[in-house]
């Protein structure tokens, strides 16, 4: 199982939307280095969704991918990807990207290193601390 980081305009889809929704196609990814990590994807990954934008970046919901990466339908290059999310559960406290930011243990984390980066590969352990972060516990995080 890999672990995400996956970001979002709120404007455009939120994780209200998710949450309301259940399950959605994550489409919209262009640059190449986060194609090549959505190619990566499997079904049972699971990730956080990150409010970009503003001053109130967030990491608010985890997510599961529940299909394996295929052509986006609104486009006829293969080489835009999409997957489709399901909502797990809402984070019982939000992480600000200025709490991730504080951590030492989360100082080599692409979403400080690469900060434009759509999607972002988590080590377990970037995962866990964000879970403790965010005041999630237990069997929760497990798919």
């Amino acid at each position: 199982m890999a672990y995400w980081l996956l970001k979002t305009e709120p404007e455009q889809y939120s994780y209200q939307d998710l949450l309301r929704e259940g399950c959605t196609i994550w489409d919209g990814v262009k640059n190449n280095l986060a194609l090549k990590y959505m190619a990566t994807m499997n079904v049972g990954d699971l990730g956080f969704i990150y409010h970009t934008g503003g001053e109130r970046r967030v990491t608010a919901i985890v997510a599961e991918v529940v299909s394996q990466p295929y052509p986006d339908p609104n486009f006829h290059q293969p080489k835009w990807l999409v997957v489709d999310l399901r909502s797990r559960f809402p984070m019982p406290q939000t992480v600000t990207l200025a709490q991730i930011k504080a951590q030492p243990e989360l100082s080599n984390c692409d979403l400080i290193r690469l900060p434009r980066l759509s999607i972002v590969p988590l080590s377990l352990e970037h995962w866990q601390k964000i879970l403790t972060l965010g005041h999630v516990e237990g069997s929760e995080t497990q798919p």
